[in-house]
């Protein structure tokens, strides 16, 4: 028995591991630009914050700067559950500070389900809605792009997502080459093939008359997989404009990265037991390569689940003397070997991604954060239950063009 479940998750990551190598050869050509047109679309900006006073003043100096006529949009500052001086900071600017207490409702999903109730109420209303976190920094031309994507008739879209603090310390630079390789070899292919991106937590636009009708309803700790799994199998699909750039702050240190993956993974395995086998189900029953797609992406994270435990397996029986009883069978050497392409992918991507020479260095360490991502995962699987929000603390002030100009140099 024991034998034979090795084999079945062999063959799983195998085929996990070859699908993922496929799509990258679809990420070396770049998207083509939209047809851009004159500004003519109306945005709700939402900003969501939880005690953000630190970081929050440089994002909205951003958002102020944005090269958008200023009539077309309005910021608002989900102030949720605020201690501090963040809404004070809001009104200081000039701009909305919409103030939310609920400590029963904690989380970013409430905040925005809340936020967007808010909105309707609002005689002015808006074509559509991007939301931010407070610790954002967003290129001057992000609004241009997505009145470019609205026009043509996206529905809902992804930004570029980069990272603002990549070369802080290695545990930056370690979120900073995952979003670069995300970027070009997860979002980029699915975009050239005409597949559905994923949501990542900021730098999102929806259309509001979308939003309306199906409601928010993504209240999990990882809202945006939750969104992108909604759209999917209502048979939206959301794109990815790769030339709207959105910069988030990471954490500076481990333990904080720890706290924040946790987060994700235990929310990762809620969506996947809710989206998984309806998705799967649908995509089979349609013949809709999309919704399959979107099937295995909301598997990932059993794909770590079971290579950690079939990497240990696979270790005990290198190191325990005389081995063990565990027939491990042959395919051992195939996953390794996908494992390693994927991983020669990185810096290929850094270089496409023009990446700083500084983020290189780094590719050392990667490897150590890559694996703590395995204790991360099995403590994720016996703790998914957990509902529990928790609040990475931002603290690094940056200012777009300190970003761009590090970027260039």
């Amino acid at each position: 028995m024991l034998d034979t479940i090795l084999l079945v998750l062999q063959i799983v990551l195998v085929l996990f591991g070859a699908y993922q190598l496929f799509l990258t050869f679809f990420g070396w050509k770049r998207p083509k630009k939209k047809t851009q047109h004159p500004p003519q679309k109306s945005f709700a900006v939402l900003v969501a914050a939880h005690n953000e006073e630190e970081v929050v003043g440089a994002l909205l100096e951003n958002l102020k700067q944005l090269d958008y006529p200023k009539e077309l949009y309005d910021v608002f500052v989900i102030c949720d559950n605020c201690t501090d001086s963040t809404a004070d900071i809001v009104r200081s600017h000039g701009l909305y500070a919409c103030e939310r207490n609920n400590p029963n409702l904690r989380g970013k999903g409430y905040a925005i389900e809340w936020m967007l109730k808010e909105l309707w109420k609002r005689p002015r209303q808006y074509d559509a809605v991007v939301m931010f976190d407070a610790d954002n920094l967003v290129g001057h031309d992000y609004l241009r792009h997505m009145n470019d994507d609205l026009c043509s008739g996206s529905k809902v879209i992804q930004a570029y997502l980069d990272t603002k603090n990549p070369n802080d310390s290695w545990v930056t630079a370690s979120y900073a080459i995952s979003y670069y390789f995300a970027n070009r070899f997860w979002q980029v292919p699915r975009t050239n093939l005409g597949l559905a991106n994923y949501l990542g937590g900021t730098g999102m636009c929806f259309e509001t008359n979308l939003l309306k009708q199906i409601g928010w309803g993504a209240t999990s700790l990882v809202e945006d997989l939750e969104f992108s799994m909604r759209c999917v199998k209502l048979g939206i699909k959301p794109t990815m404009n790769y030339y709207a750039k959105v910069y988030d702050e990471k954490p500076l240190t481990f333990r904080a990265s720890v706290k924040q993956r946790l987060r994700w993974m235990q929310g990762h395995f809620d969506v996947c037991r809710r989206y998984l086998f309806p998705l799967l189900w649908q995509g089979l029953k349609e013949r809709s390569w999309t919704k399959i797609d979107a099937a295995f992406y909301s598997a990932n994270v059993y794909n770590y689940f079971f290579g950690s435990i079939l990497s240990v397996a696979i270790w005990i029986k290198a190191i325990v003397p005389g081995g063990t009883d565990m027939n491990l069978y042959e395919l051992a050497p195939i996953v390794n070997v996908l494992a390693i392409s994927i991983y020669v992918m990185l810096p290929i991507s850094l270089f496409i991604e023009k990446a700083s020479g500084k983020t290189y260095k780094y590719l050392i360490a990667y490897p150590i954060f890559m694996l703590s991502w395995w204790p991360i995962t099995v403590y994720a699987f016996f703790t998914q239950n957990n509902k529990q929000w928790s609040h990475t603390k931002h603290t690094r002030v940056i200012r777009l063009e300190e970003v761009q100009s590090k970027q260039v140099s």
